[in-house]
């Protein structure tokens, strides 16, 4: 029973951790002002909407998070320590992300950063996918909506 509790609330503080990281990109970004620049901007006819980036950002948070936990369950197998790093490097450039391109209106730095997150989530990927491919697969959602979210980031930098 103790083991059970234990990997629930490890999976909850995973999950937690990464809710929290994204909360605080938004609250260190100026949260309240970010659908006001967003739609400020010169849009490409295919941005999506401000309302849609909470919900697509909360549920790939928590896929996030589970992924994060199923590595952390195997912690005691090799390359899981090397694997948590690069999750947790690659989480930091998701913070900053917000803060650059909203808090400091730098587009072209933020750009520079989605880019290293990119390539940042594929090595965390390919890290997670020797200790559980489910771990792997729970992330495909986050690096595709990241390539687009680049693409969009280059689009605002020619544009605007």
């Amino acid at each position: 029973m103790q083991k059970i509790v234990k990997q629930w609330l490890f999976l909850f503080l995973f999950v937690g951790f990464s809710l929290l990281i994204g909360f605080a990109g938004s609250q260190l970004s100026g949260s309240e002002s970010v659908p006001q620049i967003y739609n400020n901007l010169n849009q490409p006819s295919f941005s999506p909407p401000s309302w849609i980036f909470a919900p697509v950002w909360t549920i790939l948070y928590i896929l996030m998070g589970i992924s994060a936990y199923l590595i952390w369950k195997r912690r005691k197998e090799e390359n899981v320590k090397n694997s948590l790093v690069l999750f947790f490097v690659q989480i930091f450039f998701n913070l900053i992300w917000p803060i650059i391109f909203f808090g400091f209106g730098n587009y072209l730095l933020a750009f520079i950063d989605i880019l290293l997150l990119l390539v940042l989530i594929f090595l965390t990927m390919k890290s997670f996918y020797k200790t559980s491919k489910t771990a792997t697969y729970l992330l495909i959602p986050y690096i595709l909506w990241v390539s687009f979210a680049s693409f969009l980031n280059l689009t605002f930098l020619m544009i605007n």
